[in-house]
């Protein structure tokens, strides 16, 4: 009811304003015109002239909207003074008034502008039946229906357009509140996130080294008075480990990409691993390492996931030899871990490693297998998809 939509369904609006226009066109320009059409008094001229006056007026109010110089209050003004010389040149306009209402609900910004003007094209179409000859009861009669019921169902849609706009301001609302409650549940997914995949890097570099440290400084002192060399080179080893534990912590902490020292082809950083493990414990390893191809995310599972089966066979497994196979398999690379160690029951593992491995592989669309059972040895299985190689 306002030159400007307050509902957010503005298009729909638009189409229901161009259609009544349309209407108010053929309904309300047209008839006055053609009524006279045959005539060669001055009534035919008159009603002419001030049918096209308000055609002008109404075509310029259309076509420049936003001009400060053309005021819809103005284009009212004239209609209302239409519907009066009409109504008295025609006998009666009662039909061009009824045609005429919305009019007044478009074009003003209050209820009491627009019953205003309702009011004023009343009382002129009323005039004009009553100066006008002969006199038509039947035009006073459907002017004044006319004015009930424009200014009744004008305060109706008025109405339900307040409820309208009610309900879209409660939803906007209610959106935005959802949309704030979104973004946090994002922050907060992604800071848990953040913190499992710290959780899982500190696990598998930085506790594993401390793992080997502790363990190496044991056999060190032990060895101290019987076997200095030995515990010399276990010395070395334990330097070698904090420095890679050093290293490890500048890229958890500082701007490097994620994946530490792990760098190169995957079979060279797997050998080094290897080299280490055979170093700080001894055990008799069969590795079968292919440099396969993959890219950076892919390598770093795999070498994770070397280093926690590593870790677990040293610390758990009692194993006395160790077998070790990377290959390009069907669908992607493999790497395959077994021991001949006391074993587990995989159903009964807790362990923060195997569950930080299967997570690793999960996020590149991988799967991690773990077969083992109490006296019978461990292997570990896990598998990537091609399609995340480079």
């Amino acid at each position: 009811m306002y030159e400007q939509p307050r509902t957010d369904d503005r298009f729909r609006v638009r189409i229901l304003r161009r259609w009544y226009h349309g209407c108010w066109v053929l309904f309300g320009l047209c008839p006055p015109v053609i009524a006279v059409h045959d005539r060669i008094d001055a009534t035919k001229y008159g009603t002419w002239a001030l049918v096209a006056v308000l055609a002008v007026t109404y075509f310029v109010l259309r076509c420049f909207p936003g001009n400060p110089l053309v005021r819809p209050s103005g284009f009212l003004w004239v209609l209302v003074l239409v519907l009066g010389g009409t109504a008295i040149l025609l006998d009666g306009g009662a039909a061009f008034f009824i045609v005429s209402l919305p009019m007044f609900w478009i074009y003003t910004a209050t209820q009491r502008q627009a019953i205003g003007f309702i009011g004023a094209a009343a009382a002129a179409t009323l005039i004009g039946t009553f100066t006008g000859t002969p006199f038509s009861p039947g035009n006073v009669v459907f002017t004044l229906i006319g004015l009930a019921g424009g200014v009744l169902l004008g305060l109706w849609m008025d109405r339900v357009l307040e409820q309208g706009e009610e309900r879209a301001r409660m939803l906007g609302a209610e959106l935005e509140r959802t949309q704030s409650e979104l973004v946090a549940a994002h922050q907060r997914q992604g800071a848990a996130e953040e913190r499992e995949r710290l959780a899982r890097e500190i696990h598998d570099t930085l506790a594993q080294g401390f793992a080997s440290i502790v363990v190496l400084a044991e056999a060190a002192r032990a060895g101290l008075e019987t076997d200095p060399v030995a515990s010399a080179g276990q010395l070395l080893s334990i330097e070698r480990t904090a420095r890679e534990n050093l290293t490890e912590a500048r890229v958890l902490v500082g701007p490097a990409p994620t994946g530490g020292v792990v760098s190169g082809g995957i079979a060279p950083a797997l050998r080094r691993i290897l080299d280490r493990f055979v170093e700080d414990t001894g055990l008799v390893v069969d590795a079968e390492l292919h440099d396969i191809g993959c890219d950076q995310r892919t390598r770093i599972a795999l070498v994770r996931c070397a280093q926690e089966s590593l870790a677990n066979i040293r610390k758990h497994a009692g194993a006395s030899t160790v077998s070790i196979v990377l290959a390009e398999g069907t669908s992607g690379p493999e790497l395959e871990i077994t021991d001949d160690g006391t074993g587990f029951s995989p159903t009964a593992a807790r362990g923060f490693g195997l569950n930080g491995m299967r997570a690793r592989l999960a996020e590149l669309g991988g799967e991690l297998t773990v077969t083992s059972s109490p006296g019978e040895g461990t292997r570990i299985f896990a598998v990537l998809p091609a399609d995340d190689r480079t």
